[in-house]
């Protein structure tokens, strides 16, 4: 089992260790995952504080809110 010194990762490294570094994201670390040589996306920590923000009320609509295909047939 190789060691997780870098923030870069490559895909297969990734794939063959993941147990290892799921447990040092969630202690912080952020990691960018290459195939080829070339970055395909980037693991980072969720933000606990304040993760979920209001982008629009819809309890003016109904108090209970309403449905994400309502809203997306709204937009069409």
């Amino acid at each position: 089992m190789s060691k997780i010194i870098d923030s870069t990762v490559s895909l297969k490294e990734l794939r063959e260790q993941f147990p290892s570094y799921i447990e040092e994201v969630a202690k912080g670390k952020s990691f960018t995952v290459v195939k080829r040589s070339k970055p395909i996306f980037q693991i980072n920590p969720v933000n606990d504080e304040g993760s979920w923000s209001t982008i629009a009320d819809f309890t003016a609509v109904d108090k209970d809110g309403v449905l994400a295909d309502d809203v997306l047939n709204a937009l069409n």
